[in-house]
């Protein structure tokens, strides 16, 4: 294999100093190379340097990506370069940049309300979308959205003092055909010293009372979406009551709160988990047999094997995604038609089935998807930086390896 001119020693005697398994054969670079461009949106990663080999993640357009090492193989007229742990790409499909990369993330991913774009849902009327502001709704449009579709906008600009959005999709949209989404700003609980002592109100409202089935105090009620300290928790005739305080209590009809669970089997001591309790609506996350955060979700509205069903049973996650469209367009017995873009926090444990970012519904505690796991987009967030496999900076999507395995979801 031809080098290039120049080792970086100091990242060579690193990887000497303390190997890493993904590090193949040192690090040549160029002397004026110091990180790699990616000129497409979501540019496929691969586990090895070859085209047939199985897929890693994807980059971001525009991200530069550090370059650890370059080899020759099959499928690329150049080099393919290693730009992260057991990531490939080919140069043939991106530009060596004398810039610096990007920084690895010290922190996590954390955006206001949860979301990474503006969400606007599509009028009653409809709405046309053109590829040139310039003369956008004097041609013939470019795509026709329908009623009640979801578009992830990037930013608004006038034309002839109308404003337009511009679209993930690369479409210019009158905002007068938009309505903005608001997602709801509810959030879980971090659950200090592994207490389930957490319950939130999910009905309009919930009633208190003197004791378990006792008289109601019609003086006070704890609105909907509030989150309760449980102090004591008693079953009578079959449901539970939550004391909040002293002589007050609430029942489970109003309230939801998580239930503890038993670790499964697949998981190692101390491994990170979690727990989709369909009958509460909760889903709760462990770190082996202590919880950690808990919080509201929608599951599947079907039952059974109904592709509308959440799919019970043990998974790993196996791909997480920043954002990912989702739709049912090519249903042809579906009785109403969606189409989400850039649908946030994805991370799919069953084929097309995950837990996500929700901003279109507020139906938290009750079942309502099509077989996902809603969350806000909030906890959504908070859970897809908490769970494996680790998305590095630059990145959109990660799948798992043997060194960052993808998170057990348990569905029960």
């Amino acid at each position: 294999m031809r080098r290039f001119a120049l080792v970086v020693t100091t990242l060579a005697s690193s990887a000497a100093a303390q190997p890493l398994p993904w590090i193949e054969g040192g690090l040549p670079v160029a002397a004026r190379i110091s990180s790699v461009e990616v000129p497409e949106k979501d540019e496929p990663l691969y586990v090895r340097a070859g085209p047939l080999a199985a897929r890693r993640g994807s980059a971001e357009m525009g991200a530069r990506l550090p370059l650890y090492a370059a080899k020759r193989g099959p499928g690329c007229q150049g080099y393919w370069l290693m730009v992260g742990p057991m990531a490939w790409v080919c140069q043939d499909r991106v530009r060596l940049s004398s810039e610096p990369p990007v920084e690895a993330r010290k922190k996590p991913l954390s955006m206001p309300e949860g979301l990474p774009y503006r969400y606007h849902f599509v009028g009653r009327n409809g709405a046309l979308g053109y590829r040139t502001l310039s003369v956008a709704e004097e041609v013939a449009p470019d795509a026709e959205l329908e009623p009640g579709f979801s578009v992830a906008v990037l930013s608004v600009a006038k034309r002839g003092g109308d404003p337009f959005a511009f679209t993930t999709k690369n479409l210019w949209i009158p905002l007068r055909d938009l309505g903005p989404a608001r997602a709801l700003p509810l959030q879980g609980a971090e659950l200090e010293g592994g207490r389930l002592n957490v319950a939130w109100v999910f009905e309009d409202h919930a009633a208190v009372y003197e004791k378990p089935g006792g008289t109601r105090l019609k003086s006070e009620v704890r609105p909907q979406w509030e989150r309760l300290e449980v102090l004591d928790t008693v079953v009578k005739k079959g449901r539970r009551w939550f004391r909040i305080g002293d002589g007050r209590w609430v029942e489970e009809g109003d309230v939801r709160s998580p239930t503890a669970a038993p670790m499964p089997g697949e998981a190692a001591p101390g491994e990170r988990w979690i727990d989709v309790d369909i009958g509460n609506q909760v889903v709760t996350a462990y770190e082996g047999e202590r919880p950690v955060f808990a919080t509201l979700v929608s599951t599947g509205k079907g039952k059974g094997k109904s592709i509308l069903a959440t799919p019970v049973g043990t998974h790993r996650i196996w791909v997480k995604l920043l954002s990912s469209d989702m739709d049912n367009l090519e249903n042809e017995e579906a009785s109403r038609y969606y189409a989400i873009q850039d649908v946030p926090w994805v991370m799919f444990f069953e084929k097309g089935y995950g837990l996500h970012g929700t901003f279109w519904h507020r139906s938290f505690g009750r079942v309502r998807s099509h077989g996902c796991v809603n969350l806000t987009p909030l906890d959504a967030q908070r859970l897809f930086n908490w769970t494996g496999p680790t998305l590095p900076a630059g990145w959109t999507a990660a799948l798992p390896t043997p060194y960052d395995r993808g998170t057990l979801i348990r569905v029960r």
